[in-house]
C-alpha cells in the first residue's frame, strides 16, 4: 500500500526530488548569468567529435563522417526521394541503380540492397568507404536543394554491403545463365589481368560471370587490392574489407598468381607467348612526382613521398594484410605535407597516427580550390591539421643529415585568375620530416613502359580507346584504371567493367561469334540466396510469389499491369468493374496522403486516403485485358475483381464473363468504403453476413475457378463476415479493403478533399501501413477462427519484412498498393529478394540470432564475447556488433557508465588513447573473419506454406497470458544518448519508475518498474532499453 503524501491525500506528489529534472511549464522567464552558462555548458558538450594530434598515435580505428549504425542508415534511406532518371546514378560511374539499393535499406533488406550495388560494383564495399561521392552521386541529389541537403549515399553503401559481408554468403553466377560445361570452348579462353586492385577485381568478376573459366590475376605483392591495399589508411579502408571482395571474385573461379611483378617476372608479350589470347593492365602509376629540391633525399633525411610513406603505414597497420609484421614510420615532430589531393590528406591524416604532435599541409593553390574532396580535407581540418595554401616549394634546409625547414614562395592570382610565383614573397617553416605527395607518373619507368608493349603510352597514360578499353596498338591489349587516366577507385573500377565487356567481344569475334551486341549486357550478382523458391500454391493456383498488385490505382488499366508483370509481381487483382449499367464516374480531387506521417511529404507516406471509386473501364474492356494477360504471362496469376448489387442475375452474369475470360480466380467486392454502399453495392453487402452468405452461395453455383470474398474492417467483428463466406462457398477470403475515415479538416474547417465550388468531402477509405495492424489483426483473427481457410491479405504491406508477418498470420499472398503510390512498379525485386533472403538465413544455424536481417543486438554480442568496436553510433561512442565491423578494439576498461559529452567524453578518450598506446595493431584477433570455413552446412530452406500461420497458435485471449512471469527494464548505458524520453514518459505516463541522473543524464530503472514498457516504446536507440526477466516477485500497488 502507498503511503500517504506530506497532506495526507492519496493524490499528494511523491518523490519531489525525483521529478527535480521533469520538464515543467515555466512561470517566469529562465535568468542565469553568462559566465554561469559558459562554464556550465562544458560538462554537456558533445560535438568535440575527434581526437586531435597526438592523441591519435596508433588510432586506426574508422573515422568516416559516413560510417552509420543501422538506425542512422535506415532513418537517411527514408529520406530520400527514389527520384525518376536520378541524377545521381548519371553522376555515378558504375551507374548504381542508387535509388534502389537505398529503397531496399529503407525496407531493411540489406541483402537486396547489396545485391543491387555488387551487380554494378564488386569492389562496392569499397567504394562506398573511400568515393568522393561529394563530386559524384552526391553532388547530383535533389535533395541538396533543400534545407536537410543531399543524401548519405557513401554511408548507406557502405553500411548495406558490410551487412551482407556480415552473412559471409558467396557469389555464384546467373543460374539462369548455360552452366559452365555447356558453354563453348572459347569460354576456356586464357585471359590474364596485371595487377589485383580495383580494376582487375571488376574485370575479373565480370568475366566469370560471363562464364570465362581461365581468367588468372597476377599481382606483384603477396596480398590483393592494389592500392586500396597499399596507400589509402586501415581507418579508411580495412584490409578485411579488400580480402572480402577478392573472395567474391575468387568464389567465381578467378585464380590470383601472387609475387608476379610485371617486368620482373614477365611481361605483355610473354604473357601472348604463353598463352592468353587476351591481356588486361589495371596497375598503379608507380612512380611518385618529386620536385628536383628534395633529390637525393630519402627516409633517413626525414623525406618520404607518398609512395614510400601510405605504403610503410599500411603495412603497419593492416592486420591481416600480410605476414611482415611492419613497424609504423616513427615520426615526431613536426610534418609537412605537400599537396592538396586526396593523397596529400591521407599523409596528413596518417602522420598524427605515426607520432607526429603538429601536421602542416602546404599547396600551391587556396583553400577554396583544394583538389581533395571534403570528406578528405573535412577530416584533416577536424583532427588540427594546419592548411598553408599559396605555397610552392622553394628549398628544403637540411643540417646534419635531417631537414629542418622548408622554404616556400607565396603564390598568387593574377588577373586572369591564373596563379602565379610571387617571388618577392617567401616563408621558411620548421620541420622534422617531409612527405610529398604531388602524385603519380609512368613517365622515363622504361622498364615498365617496355615490359607494357605492345601497350604504348601517350602524355603518361596507356594508349586505349576511352570507350573499350582496347589498346590503339593491339587488339588483344586491354588497359584501365590509374594507368589509363582514371585515378579513383570507382573510376578503376568501372574500367574493370568496360573492359570485361570488350574482352569478351573480342575473345568471341576471335571465335567467330560474331552476334556479340555491342552495348555490354553483363550478368548481375547472385547468390545462394536467389535460388530459393518462394513460390506458393493456394486453392489451386500457382503464385510464382507472394507478391501482387491490389484491386486499386496500380491496375487502373492493363497495360499497367502488364509492365508490373514484366517487373516480376507475381499476380494482380484487376480493378473492380461492373456491368455496364452500373458504370461510375470519379470526382476530383479524389487521392490525398494521410495526416498519420505528420509534416513529412514525399515518399514514405504511411497512409492515404482516396474517394475513388471502381474502375470507370467496361466489363468487356477487362475481359479482354485478362484474356490478352494470360496469353502473355501464363506464369502469373490474374484474378478478376467484380461488384455487382444484391442481385442474383447480376451476379452470376458478371462472374461468368470474368471466368470466361480466362481468370484464374475471381475476387468480390463486397467491401468498397465509400459511394459504392450509396448504391446497394460494396461495403451496402459487405458489412451483413446474410447478404455475403447468399452472395457467395450464387456464385457458388456457377464459378468453376476458386473466388474470394473481399472484407471489410468496417465492422465489429469481421470473422462473422469471413464465416459467412466460407460457408456460402468461398474458396478463401481478402482481408482487409480500406478503413473508413476522414483524414482531417483544415484550418478554414473544409475538409480534404473537397470537390467542387462547395468544398464538400465523404468518408473515404485509408489506406497504406498504418492500417496493417487492423489487417493483421483481421487475417489472425480469421486464421484462429477458420483453420486452414485461404486468406489473401492487403492492407499496409510495405516490404519482405511486413509481408512476412501477413504469412506468419496466416495469409499466403499479399496484395499491394499504396507501397506502389510511394514509390513505383520496381519495388517487387526488393520484396523478393528480401523474402528470399528470410528464407536462406533460415536454413542457417549460426544466422538464428538475427532479427530479419539485422545483425544480433548489442546483448547477444555481449553474451557471445564478441569484440568492442568504435564505429559510428547514434551517440558516438562504442557499440557491440557480434557479426564484425571495421577498426575493433575490446571493450576499454572503466568506460562503463560514462557518457559521451563533457569531461566524460574526455575520460573515455584517454582510456582508449592509453589502450592504444599498448596494444598490437597487426593482431588479427580483432579483425572480422571472412572466411566461410566455419560457416554452418546450409540447410533445408523453409517454404512459404510452412511458414503460414505459425504466429496464430501464439495469439489468443487475455486470461491466456501469464501474470505470473514479469518482466522489467534494462537500460543499456553504452547506447544511451541521454535524452530522458523514458524518465518523462515514466512519469507522466507510467509508474515513476525511473530516475535520471542530474550529472550523467543516465536513467536507472528502480525496482517500482511494472514491465509496461513505455520507456522501450518512446526510447530513441533501438536496443537502448531491453525488457529482461524479473528476479523478484511483483507485488502490484494498490493504492490504499
Amino acid at each position: 500500500m502507498a503511503p500517504p503524501g506530506p497532506t495526507g491525500k492519496v493524490s499528494d506528489v511523491h518523490d519531489i526530488e525525483n521529478l527535480a529534472l521533469h520538464p515543467q511549464v515555466p512561470k517566469y522567464a529562465h535568468v542565469t548569468p553568462t559566465k554561469t552558462t559558459k562554464e556550465v555548458k562544458k560538462h554537456w558538450k558533445r560535438n568535440d567529435n575527434c581526437a586531435q594530434g597526438c592523441n591519435l598515435k596508433n588510432d586506426f580505428t574508422d573515422i568516416k563522417h559516413t560510417t552509420l549504425s543501422e538506425r542512422g542508415a535506415v532513418r537517411e534511406a527514408q529520406r530520400c526521394l527514389k527520384c525518376a532518371d536520378a541524377p545521381c546514378q548519371k553522376s555515378c560511374p558504375t551507374n548504381l541503380d542508387i535509388k534502389s539499393f537505398i529503397t531496399s535499406i529503407a525496407n531493411k533488406n540489406y541483402y537486396g540492397s547489396a545485391k543491387q550495388i555488387l551487380s554494378d560494383n564488386p569492389v562496392g564495399l569499397t567504394c562506398g568507404m573511400v568515393c568522393p561521392v561529394s563530386d559524384l552521386c552526391v553532388g547530383g541529389c535533389n535533395l541538396a536543394a533543400t534545407e536537410e541537403g543531399p543524401i548519405m549515399i557513401g554511408g548507406l553503401q557502405q553500411f548495406a554491403v558490410d551487412v551482407f559481408k556480415q552473412m559471409r554468403v558467396p557469389q555464384i553466377r546467373d543460374p539462369s545463365l548455360p552452366p559452365l560445361d555447356a558453354l563453348p570452348e572459347s569460354y576456356k579462353t586464357k585471359i590474364a589481368l596485371v595487377g589485383a586492385g580495383p580494376a582487375s577485381i571488376s574485370c575479373g568478376t565480370f568475366l566469370a560471370r560471363l562464364g570465362y573459366q581461365n581468367v588468372h590475376v597476377y599481382e606483384k605483392h603477396e596480398f590483393p587490392g592494389g592500392l586500396s591495399s597499399l596507400e589509402i589508411p586501415q581507418y579508411r579502408l580495412p584490409y578485411d574489407v579488400v580480402d572480402f571482395e577478392v573472395q567474391l571474385m575468387l568464389d567465381l573461379g578467378v585464380k590470383i598468381f601472387y609475387g608476379k611483378q610485371l617486368g620482373r617476372d614477365f611481361t605483355v608479350e610473354s604473357l601472348k607467348a604463353d598463352g592468353y589470347a587476351a591481356v588486361f593492365i589495371g596497375i598503379g602509376l608507380p612512380a611518385p612526382n618529386v620536385d628536383p629540391i628534395f633529390k637525393d633525399l630519402s627516409e633517413a633525411n626525414g623525406f618520404y613521398t607518398s609512395k614510400t610513406f601510405l605504403p610503410l603505414v599500411t603495412a603497419g597497420s593492416k592486420p591481416g594484410m600480410c605476414a611482415c609484421k611492419s613497424a609504423l614510420p616513427a615520426l615526431s615532430g613536426r610534418v609537412i605535407v605537400l599537396g592538396a589531393g586526396d593523397t596529400a590528406f591521407d599523409c596528413a591524416t596518417s602522420s598524427f597516427r605515426c607520432g607526429a604532435s603538429r601536421v602542416m599541409v602546404a599547396f600551391r593553390r587556396g583553400v577554396p580550390d583544394i583538389r581533395a574532396v571534403p570528406e578528405e580535407s573535412d577530416l584533416a581540418k577536424d583532427e588540427r591539421c594546419e592548411f598553408m595554401p599559396y605555397m610552392q616549394p622553394k628549398a628544403v634546409q637540411v643540417r646534419d643529415g635531417r631537414v629542418v625547414a622548408m622554404e616556400f614562395y607565396k603564390m598568387d592570382i593574377d588577373e586572369t585568375g591564373r596563379y602565379v610565383i610571387d617571388e618577392d614573397q617567401f616563408v621558411r617553416v620548421k620541420c622534422d620530416w617531409i612527405v610529398s605527395a604531388f602524385g603519380s607518373h609512368v613517365d622515363g619507368e622504361d622498364a615498365l613502359t617496355a615490359a607494357c608493349l605492345p601497350l604504348r603510352f601517350e602524355h603518361g597514360t596507356a594508349s586505349v580507346d576511352d570507350g573499350t578499353l582496347q589498346s590503339k596498338d593491339a587488339e588483344w591489349v586491354f588497359a584501365g584504371g590509374d594507368i589509363a587516366g582514371n585515378g579513383t577507385t570507382v573510376e578503376a573500377t568501372n574500367d574493370g567493367k568496360m573492359a570485361s565487356w570488350s574482352i569478351h567481344r573480342f575473345i568471341q569475334k576471335t571465335a567467330g561469334n560474331t552476334a556479340v551486341s555491342v552495348a555490354p549486357q553483363l550478368p548481375l550478382f547472385y547468390s545462394p540466396i536467389d535460388l530459393v523458391d518462394i513460390s506458393v500454391d493456394v486453392c489451386g493456383i500457382h503464385f510464382p510469389n507472394p507478391f501482387g498488385l491490389a484491386s486499386a490505382t496500380p491496375c487502373t488499366s492493363a497495360d499497367m499491369i502488364r509492365r508490373a508483370f514484366e517487373f516480376g509481381w507475381g499476380f494482380a487483382v484487376t480493378k473492380t468493374f461492373s456491368l455496364d449499367k452500373d458504370l461510375v464516374t470519379n470526382v476530383s480531387p479524389r487521392i490525398i496522403r494521410g495526416s498519420t506521417t505528420g509534416p513529412i511529404y514525399g515518399p514514405g507516406q504511411t497512409s492515404f486516403l482516396n474517394i475513388e471509386l471502381i474502375s470507370e473501364k467496361s466489363a468487356a474492356y477487362w475481359c479482354k485485358a485478362v484474356t490478352e494477360l494470360k496469353t502473355d504471362f501464363p506464369q502469373q496469376v490474374v484474378i478478376a475483381s467484380i461488384m455487382c448489387g444484391f442481385n442474383k442475375e447480376d451476379w452470376q452474369e458478371l462472374a461468368k464473363m470474368a471466368q470466361a475470360s480466362g481468370a484464374d480466380a475471381l475476387e468480390l467486392n463486397l467491401s468498397c468504403p465509400h459511394g459504392m454502399g450509396e448504391r446497394g453495392m460494396g461495403l451496402a453487402c459487405g458489412q451483413d453476413p446474410e447478404l455475403v452468405l447468399e452472395i457467395c452461395r450464387w456464385l457458388k453455383e456457377v464459378c468453376t475457378i476458386p473466388f474470394f470474398a473481399k472484407l471489410t474492417p468496417n465492422v465489429t467483428d469481421i470473422t462473422v463476415i469471413a464465416r459467412a463466406a466460407h460457408d456460402g462457398g468461398a474458396s478463401g477470403v481478402t482481408a482487409i479493403n480500406t478503413v473508413s475515415t476522414l483524414m482531417g479538416v483544415q484550418g478554414d474547417s473544409n475538409a480534404w478533399p473537397a470537390v467542387g465550388s462547395e468544398k464538400r468531402t465523404t468518408y473515404g477509405g485509408m489506406s497504406g501501413n498504418a492500417t496493417r495492424p487492423m489487417a493483421l489483426r483481421a487475417i489472425s483473427a480469421i486464421a484462429r477462427a477458420l483453420p486452414g481457410f485461404p486468406i489473401l491479405a492487403t492492407g499496409g504491406c510495405d516490404s519482405a519484412e511486413s509481408a512476412l508477418q501477413f504469412i506468419y498470420c496466416g495469409a499466403p499472398v499479399v496484395q499491394i498498393c499504396s507501397a506502389i503510390q510511394n514509390q513505383d512498379f520496381s519495388i517487387v525485386a526488393d520484396y523478393i529478394s528480401g523474402l528470399k533472403c528470410y528464407l536462406y538465413m533460415k536454413a542457417r544455424e549460426d544466422l538464428a540470432k538475427w532479427d530479419f536481417q539485422s545483425p544480433p543486438s548489442r546483448a547477444i554480442a555481449e553474451n557471445t564475447k564478441k569484440a568492442h568496436f568504435l564505429n559510428k553510433t547514434p551517440n558516438g561512442g562504442d557499440t557491440l556488433n557480434a557479426a564484425g565491423g571495421w577498426g575493433t578494439i575490446p571493450h576499454l576498461a572503466g568506460s562503463r557508465g560514462l557518457p559521451k559529452f563533457g569531461h566524460y567524453k574526455k575520460e573515455r578518450a584517454e582510456l582508449k588513447k592509453k589502450f592504444l598506446q599498448t596494444h598490437d595493431i597487426l593482431d588479427t584477433a580483432t579483425v572480422p573473419s571472412n572466411s566461410r570455413a566455419g560457416v554452418p552446412e546450409v540447410g533445408r530452406t523453409p517454404s512459404i506454406a510452412e511458414l503460414v500461420g505459425l504466429a496464430v497458435p501464439r495469439i489468443g485471449t487475455y486470461n491466456q497470458l501469464s501474470n505470473k512471469e514479469q518482466a522489467v527494464a534494462l537500460v543499456d548505458e553504452e547506447l544511451c544518448v541521454n535524452c530522458g524520453k523514458c524518465y518523462m514518459t515514466c512519469n507522466d505516463t507510467g509508474y515513476q519508475a525511473i530516475t535520471f541522473d542530474k550529472d550523467t543524464h543516465l536513467p536507472f530503472i528502480t525496482d517500482l518498474c511494472t514491465g509496461c514498457t513505455l520507456c522501450v516504446s518512446v526510447c530513441p536507440i533501438p536496443d537502448c532499453i531491453s525488457m529482461v526477466p524479473r528476479t523478484i516477485p511483483y507485488v502490484p500497488n494498490r493504492g490504499l
